[in-house]
């Protein structure tokens, strides 16, 4: 069985949409666990009057992260898969990535291709957001190449990998996906089976200032984590150390002296701990 986790804040605008993606799946071993973060709309009387099948937990305000944990942690099924409140899915994207998952069982986790909605237009990935099969370290360095929307995950990994770090405000599936992918292999299926909706003002990514600090930030987690080694390793520090060079430069052009020495002084504490690592 699969559990789809909904987390959900505010958007009873636009959760019966997602809500029915789910409920429209050629595939129908699942539950549907919507996780209400402390909404202060109609959420809770939309989903308990209108989808009576549906699992509905509601939690204190807590964030993005606390409400997939939360979901996470109620979950019957062997597999979780996540599906953002403001994003749907096509009839059989459960499907083809069980499909997948039974033909493939070296795989414990998937992912899929997406079809990308922003104000109402559908617009075109960019080269840099191309997904693949197999090892996705490396590429997801640079940014956070899958979506949370488009994934299934076994619940063992979990146990290994932890869940989403909640003391993260932003990229907190950046940070998962790399504990992820430094130890599983990820699968794919090179099918649009999700649809990204973004442009909205409530939409969390148009909150961030400065992504790269927070990438940063998260980079530094996972090298001082000591469970990244060899060559995984040499490519962080690699991506961290460009990352910061790039930011400080910034830094530096915008009069930001503090957070250039702030961040100068973290870089030297992370290179000189990975080194200890090394030796």
């Amino acid at each position: 069985m699969i559990s789809v986790v909904i987390p959900t804040y505010n958007r009873v605008h636009v959760l019966g949409r997602a809500v029915e993606s789910v409920l429209s799946q050629t595939y129908e071993c699942y539950e549907l666990i919507v996780v209400d973060d402390g909404s202060t709309d109609s959420t809770k009387a939309m989903i308990t009057e209108k989808y009576g099948k549906v699992r509905f937990l509601s939690i204190s305000h807590s964030g993005v992260s606390g409400a997939r944990n939360r979901g996470i942690m109620a979950a019957g099924g062997e597999w979780v898969a996540f599906l953002d409140s403001d994003d749907y899915w096509l009839p059989r994207k459960l499907e083809r990535q069980m499909e997948f998952l039974r033909a493939f069982p070296q795989y414990v986790i998937c992912h899929t291709n997406e079809i990308w909605i922003r104000n109402g237009v559908r617009i075109n990935q960019g080269k840099k957001h191309q997904k693949s099969l197999g090892w996705f370290f490396k590429p997801s360095l640079h940014l956070c190449l899958i979506s949370p929307s488009s994934v299934i995950i076994h619940k063992s990994v979990f146990e290994t990998c932890g869940m989403f770090d909640e003391q993260l405000e932003f990229v907190e599936d950046y940070d998962l996906w790399l504990r992820i992918t430094s130890r599983y292999p990820v699968g794919y299926v090179d099918e649009r089976l999700v649809i990204k909706s973004g442009g909205h003002a409530d939409q969390l990514s148009k909150k961030i200032e400065g992504i790269e600090r927070y990438r940063i930030h998260a980079l530094e987690k996972l090298i001082s984590g000591g469970t990244v080694h060899g060559d995984f390793l040499h490519s962080a520090l690699d991506v961290y150390q460009n990352k910061c060079r790039i930011y400080m430069n910034g830094c530096r052009k915008r009069g930001k002296q503090h957070e250039m020495q702030d961040l100068e002084r973290r870089m030297e504490n992370i290179l000189a701990l990975a080194q200890s690592q090394r030796l």
